[in-house]
């Protein structure tokens, strides 16, 4: 029989010592076999059902790891192929009305009940039921489309061999793979290097957060100047904590042979963001389940529309109804007899009353309806992702939204400047490019010092301050093969016109810096340390970047303090909340 110790504390102060290790002693008490079993299996039962806590990793750059982690394959699906039928059938049968004509339906079965064919009751519920569950397989195998699409998804894994083409679905923490531009991420990734020279990127995460602006991601520092062959042969490792709901946070280092590097939310790019700037080589660090993106996806279900429920109400009000009927006709003819097999014959003759051909055009309706959405030519892209609620899309009364940019296109354009008394507008917006121009006029512009300044200068002042208060990169669409600052005025001019878009984490600050660029003052290029404008008469503006404070909701404002490589001055330029608010 197994024994436990139990041990008694001595609470009187005064007790001797021998006293003492008399109370402190084991005391072995006896249990019974059944209960020692019990208390056994209880343990197993308990390890054996606890679910895996997720745990921090030490992961590897281009190794292998032993731990067991999820495999990295996205399933939406409801349904598998063992769960299918019983699944449906429940969600089905927990309607009232299907409920109600099964019941008809099962009593058929028997003789002294039975008033007609069996195939009157079981042919127009089997057709609905037949028609909802082809319904819901087609709905699950487009998922199950969906899903091998993106598992099937090839990407390239940099190995000692080489370049490696592999599909999503076998890629393991550990691994080291590319995304290209406009390609989603395929697992949760920290940053370790980019084509940019600054190790920078920009990604959109709409998949995770609904935002379409661009977010700055940095790539780690050591690992940004390492060669490919370099990177998967270096002792580099990456702690990383364990897998987290939260999309906006990340504790993790990078150590390597020279030291250690903390790793923030700028390093990573979690699984289903899209690279929309050059390429990312990044490290996986989570796979499958554990990714901030199915963490956060709750399990797919059936889905309920208002007019099945204000459907399955009415049947309820209309089997009172019958059931009324039944119990005043059991009354005319009297209860002499079995009364009660009278009342339920009643009840299958009333049950005509509730029209179950009304779930049957329901169903085809609403199949009919997600067919049409995905092939109408005004709503181009648009696809039903369910055929079980597309009928109400016409119940919508309100669009509650937390921006303006949530509905609409999400673009901005400038269109007026305060400077203290005087106001510009889109029509006097020229003479800001005049007074911005006749500043440049001469070249190189050259401050009036002493005096209070003019209306140009404050101009001047006023545009080149939204001109470099921002976090903008210019991207072109055909890169030059040497600094955007080499290349003859002309030309670089011209490129500044035609081939660049604007990157940034907001439509603000692209208005802003658009505008500007109208006016004259356009932005050329811009590192993490540098940036240059292209002035009036192709005059190149560099300055270095010092610091940079960003926009917060706490401050309200964003700053920033720059050096002229020209003059050697230093500037600050700060940016309230207001569009076109700008401080010098």
């Amino acid at each position: 029989m197994d024994e436990v110790e139990l041990r008694s504390r001595d609470q009187d102060s005064g007790s001797s010592d021998t006293e003492t290790e008399h109370l402190l002693s084991p005391v072995r008490v006896r249990r019974p076999p059944a209960m020692a079993l019990s208390s056994r299996c209880c343990g197993w039962a308990r390890w054996c059902c606890a679910r895996k806590e997720a745990a921090a990793r030490t992961v590897w750059v281009g190794r292998p790891t032993l731990q067991p982690f999820p495999a990295n394959v996205i399933r939406n699906q409801k349904y598998s192929v063992f769960s299918f039928v019983p699944l449906v059938l429940f969600n089905q049968f927990k309607f009232f009305l299907n409920l109600y004509f099964l019941v008809m339906a099962c009593s058929q079965f028997i003789p002294v009940l039975r008033i007609g064919y069996l195939y009157t009751y079981w042919g127009p519920l089997g057709f609905v039921i037949s028609v909802t569950m082809i319904r819901e397989a087609i709905d699950d195998l487009k998922r199950w489309q969906r899903d091998r699409e993106v598992n099937l998804a090839k990407y390239a894994k940099l190995t000692e061999r080489g370049r490696v083409l592999v599909t999503a679905s076998k890629l393991q923490v550990g691994d080291v793979v590319e995304v290209h531009k406009g390609v989603r991420a395929p697992a949760d990734l920290v940053l370790l290097k980019t084509t940019e020279t600054s190790g920078a990127c920009f990604i959109r995460t709409d998949q995770l957060d609904g935002e379409t602006d661009w977010k700055l991601r940095l790539a780690v520092t050591h690992c940004q100047a390492m060669g490919e062959e370099e990177l998967v042969q270096s002792s580099v490792s990456v702690y990383a904590e364990k897998p987290q709901k939260d999309i906006h946070s990340f504790i993790g280092k990078l150590s390597h042979q020279e030291g250690e590097e903390s790793l923030g939310i700028e390093n990573t790019i979690w699984c289903g963001a899209v690279v929309a700037s050059g390429t990312a080589t990044g490290l996986v660090v989570y796979t499958g389940a554990e990714c901030r993106a199915a963490m956060n996806n709750s399990q797919p279900r059936t889905k309920v529309g208002l007019i099945d429920e204000e459907l399955n109400s009415i049947t309820k009000l209309l089997f009172g109804a019958t059931l009324a009927l039944s119990v005043i006709m059991v009354v005319l003819k009297g209860f002499g007899g079995p009364w009660y097999i009278y009342m339920f014959r009643f009840m299958l003759l009333f049950s005509y009353l509730i029209p179950i051909s009304l779930r049957v055009n329901l169903d085809m309706g609403k199949i009919f309806y997600s067919w049409a959405i995905g092939r109408d030519s005004e709503i181009p892209g648009c696809q039903a992702r369910s055929t079980t609620i597309p009928e109400e899309l016409g119940r919508v009364s309100y669009l509650l939204s937390d921006k303006t940019g949530t509905l609409t296109c999400n673009l901005m354009v400038f269109k007026k400047l305060h400077l203290g008394s005087v106001a510009y507008s889109d029509d006097t917006f020229d003479e800001v490019s005049s007074l911005l121009a006749g500043e440049y006029s001469e070249g190189r512009r050259g401050r009036k010092e002493g005096k209070r300044p003019a209306q140009g200068e404050k101009v001047v002042a006023a545009v080149t301050a939204l001109a470099l208060c921002h976090n903008v990169t210019p991207v072109y669409e055909a890169e030059p093969e040497g600094e955007v600052q080499g290349l003859p005025e002309a030309e670089q001019a011209e490129l500044g016109k035609t081939g660049v878009t604007y990157q940034a984490s907001s439509p603000d600050e692209v208005a802003l810096v658009e505008w500007a660029g109208s006016m004259g003052l356009s932005l050329a290029a811009r590192t993490l340390t540098e940036i240059t404008l292209t002035a009036p008469q192709g005059t190149t503006l560099a300055y270095h970047i010092l610091q940079v404070f960003p926009f917060t909701s706490e401050t309200k404002r964003m700053g920033i303090i720059v050096k002229d490589k020209a003059s050697g001055e230093i500037h600050f330029y700060m940016k309230g909340a207001e569009i076109g608010r700008a401080h010098v």
